[in-house]
């Protein structure tokens, strides 16, 4: 039963989001929460690592969980059941629609869903965000208020900002992550 479960709600997490892994978070994160499969503090410690290791953040906590929950089957279906969504949209816009887009309904209808998409990754960076400064949100408590990671954040914000003004090119992102997780492992 397990594996249908795995299956399923990962199925039904591909098929009502949108905007890539982002997008996805807090869907999975509650999907995650009320199976028992992961806490809030599991969750957000492998959305760390999910964020740090190559690959789609939806496919790595999908394999993750159903790894965790079924071994190499729970992997594979919960794996198969976040993707299966998006492999049949773009079989039907390949085999079947590939001259829709022409048309200006069509055209519309994206542009007016791309804005969507954006205030959707928008949400989600506010929520990690919150979770990440204020992690006994639940409470309220300015107490828990985690000074160190808005001034980690803010530091490295500031730096990559610097260096791309002086250098005139971006700072690398993997080495910016390595940076992140070193100073991370130091300050806290």
């Amino acid at each position: 039963m397990i594996y249908l479960n795995l299956f399923l709600s990962f199925l039904l997490i591909g098929l009502f989001s949108f905007g890539g892994g982002y997008g996805m978070l807090p869907l999975m994160e509650q999907v995650s929460l009320s199976n028992g499969w992961l806490d809030e503090s599991e969750f957000l410690n492998f959305l760390a690592v999910s964020e740090s290791t190559p690959g789609p953040i939806a496919v790595n906590m999908a394999t993750f969980i159903g790894q965790s929950q079924g071994g190499f089957l729970g992997a594979a279906l919960a794996t198969l059941g976040v993707i299966t969504p998006s492999i049949i949209i773009i079989l039907l816009i390949v085999a079947v629609l590939k001259n829709f887009l022409k048309y200006k309904p069509v055209q519309g209808a994206l542009a007016g869903i791309k804005p969507i998409v954006v205030g959707l990754i928008a949400a989600t960076g506010i929520w990690l965000a919150v979770k990440n400064f204020l992690p006994n949100i639940a409470e309220l408590s300015i107490a828990d208020f985690s000074l160190k990671a808005l001034l980690l954040t803010a530091g490295l914000g500031a730096f990559a900002i610097v260096w791309k003004i002086l250098r005139k090119k971006s700072f690398s992102p993997i080495l910016l992550i390595l940076l992140s997780a070193g100073l991370g492992m130091l300050i806290f």
